[in-house]
């Protein structure tokens, strides 16, 4: 099934995320089977990085928990809010 996870940094966070990018990348890259789109949130003026989204195909909520506490970001203490939905992929519509 597939889910959003939708996160946010705390206010200036910035150096608290640079210092742990490289550990969270190598999470994420171990669970590259089950991502199917990640990235980070940034600023509006796209210079700055303030939060991660991720789209994710696992079996179950629990399975998304577990690996939203296994990464670095959440480890460090990152996140100011956390959100994990159930996704339905509806576009693009396939012809």
């Amino acid at each position: 099934m597939l889910y959003v996870i939708y996160c946010l940094d705390k206010p200036n966070s910035r150096d608290l995320r640079l210092a742990t990018r490289q550990d969270h990348l190598t999470h994420a890259k171990a669970h590259n089977d089950a991502i199917r789109l990640g990235g980070p949130l940034l600023t509006d003026d796209g210079d700055g990085m303030v939060g991660s989204l991720l789209i994710v195909d696992m079996p179950d909520k629990a399975a998304v928990e577990a690996f939203v506490r296994d990464d670095p970001y959440f480890k460090a203490g990152l996140f100011e809010a956390v959100l994990i939905r159930p996704f339905k992929q509806v576009l693009p519509i396939a012809e």
